[in-house]
Order: C-alpha cells, then sequence, then structure tokens
C-alpha cells in the first residue's frame, strides 16, 4: 500500500496511507537510493510503498521509497560529510524571521535562500513579531522587504498579536505543502497556530539570558491543514548549512547574479576582482544590492577551507 511519512522519530515512522488510516511503519534492511549520502534514508513529506505488518497494532514495513520531487537538506549535526534531509517532496518554504526578540541575521537569510535555490524550492520570507517593532526596526525591515522583493521573493510582515499578514499568509498556504523553518523563538508556531488552533503546535519562549530561542521541536513533523494543504514544522534551526554547492556555483543561487552571469568576460569568473565582471558592475549602478554582494562573499569565504 501507498503512503505519506509524517514524522520520523529515528527508527520508527508516522505514516498515513491513501485511505487516510494512521501506520508506525520501520525500514526494512538498508533501503538505498541512489546517489544519496544521507543520514536518514526516510524523510517527512516521502511517498513510500509499505507492507501491513500487524492490523492490530497499526504497524506496517516500507520496502520502496518514491522518487523525490525535490527535498532539502541540511549538514548532519554528527557527521559534517553527511547531510540530513529535513523533508521531501515540497512546494514551498517559509522562513520566518525576526527584526528583534530574537534578531535574525541577514547571513542567516541568504544561507536559507540560496539552500532553497539549489534545492528548487520557493522561498517565502515571514518577518515575524510587527507588533515589537519601533521606527527603527521598521526602517530595516522596510529596508529588507525592498531588497528581497527586488530580487522576485515574496516578502509578509506578520504579527499575531496585531492580527497583522494572518490572512495574506494562510492564502499562500492554501493548497501547497510547505517547509516552516526559522530560529527558535522566531513565532511560527505562534503565528500557525493562530490560523489553526486545532494543530496546537508546541511553541518556544525566547530564554532571557541568551536571547536565542529555547528549542521544542527535535523532529519534523507533518501536519494536514483544514482547508487543504501540509505543513511541515522543523526544528528550530541554529545554522541552514549550504550542502553540495561547489564555489564556482554559488552565485547560480543568487537570482540577482544568475541573471548576469553570460555577461562576465570569464565564465568562471567568481565576481571578486576579475576584469570584464557583469556582477560587480551591476553591484556598482545599484542592479545588485551592495548588501547581498557581501553576503554572497562572506559565503564564499567560508567555503574556502572545504576541499570540494
Amino acid at each position: 500500500m501507498k503512503a505519506l511519512v509524517y514524522k520520523s522519530t529515528g527508527s520508527w515512522y508516522a505514516t498515513k496511507d491513501e485511505d487516510g488510516r494512521n501506520f508506525n511503519a520501520r525500514i526494512k534492511g538498508i533501503l538505498k537510493i541512489s546517489g544519496l549520502t544521507s543520514t536518514n534514508p526516510v524523510a517527512v513529506g516521502d511517498m513510500v510503498e509499505m507492507e501491513l505488518e500487524n492490523e492490530l497494532e497499526k504497524t506496517a514495513t516500507i520496502t520502496t521509497i518514491y522518487d523525490r520531487k525535490n527535498y532539502i537538506a541540511r549538514v548532519s549535526p554528527h557527521n559534517k560529510n553527511q547531510h540530513h534531509i529535513v523533508a521531501a517532496n515540497l512546494d514551498q518554504s517559509f522562513l520566518f524571521a525576526t527584526i528583534k526578540e530574537p534578531k535574525t541575521s541577514q547571513g542567516f537569510l541568504d544561507r536559507f535562500l540560496v539552500s532553497c535555490e539549489a534545492f528548487h524550492l520557493p522561498a517565502v520570507i515571514i518577518f515575524n513579531k510587527a507588533d515589537l517593532y519601533g521606527r527603527k526596526e521598521m526602517e530595516k525591515f522596510e529596508s529588507f522587504r525592498d531588497m528581497y522583493q527586488q530580487v522576485g521573493y515574496t516578502v509578509v510582515l506578520a504579527s499575531v498579536v496585531n492580527n497583522q499578514g494572518i490572512e495574506e499568509v494562510r492564502e499562500l498556504l492554501h493548497d501547497k505543502i510547505t517547509l516552516l523553518s526559522g530560529h527558535s523563538g522566531v513565532g511560527k508556531s505562534s503565528l500557525i497556530n493562530s490560523i489553526f488552533p486545532e494543530l496546537n503546535l508546541r511553541t518556544a519562549e525566547v530564554s532571557d539570558w541568551s536571547g536565542k530561542g529555547m528549542h521544542t521541536t527535535t523532529f519534523a513533523e507533518m501536519y494536514d491543514l483544514p482547508f487543504g494543504g501540509k505543513v511541515i514544522d522543523t526544528p528550530g534551526l541554529r545554522e541552514f548549512g549550504i550542502t553540495d554547492v561547489s564555489r564556482q556555483e554559488l552565485s547560480h543561487y543568487f537570482p540577482e547574479m544568475r541573471k548576469r552571469l553570460n555577461d562576465c568576460q570569464f565564465n568562471n569568473c567568481l565576481h571578486i576582482n576579475e576584469p570584464g565582471c557583469a556582477v560587480k558592475e551591476a553591484v556598482n549602478t545599484g542592479e545588485v544590492h551592495v548588501d547581498r554582494y557581501v553576503s554572497y562573499m562572506t559565503i564564499l569565504d567560508s567555503m574556502k577551507e572545504k576541499d570540494y
């Protein structure tokens, strides 16, 4: 029987078959997916084939994993040479960010967006907790909004307290499978709960002493939305390691740079100090935002030590 994976707890997987019946399933032997070196063979969002083990106990064995439309991965916390698939078969990703309490850095945003581009996953940026923003924070938000909208990303300003942006978020979720991500404490669970109280996602307080959110979710988990569509809640991410991207490819995952790559004098241009670089020219004319270029250079520098 065909089923969808809703949750993984390591050795067991919570699945739902096409008739809406829930099963606990495990893998039979070693399931190999060609060319994929991940720490988890089966991920939330995977479509699998199962054989019934025990009808009374609702247990089953996963025998096949169907081809993935896409997936998103992070560097494995246990092994830097492997990656961990966060979720598979997604339509879009929501990145929750905050200007304060806690503050999300542009570096984190851009690394996440590079990952989404690399995995062919459309990204929406939701700046949450707008009720906490004073004049200075609103100016910061507006500069972020203008910069990311110019690149082509959807940007939403939201607040549960002010009931702001809630309808827009609901509309964007309709009939889509959406990955929810962001640092702990940025209020993603609170926002989703305000739209769908019946989901009752666990929420995190921001710990006072560090300003960083405390972790509440340990495994990704998928939930059905009442009006069609699904959300996959992920652990609060401290970092989103960029996997399987070479220094040469990095600029391909900045959409505003990608458009100009063919105009560079050299086809292996890294856009640092090469002559005839169309990307540097676009930075000088303001067509590529200088802050995005700084992010690109920072990520590029962090890749230096690695052996690609």
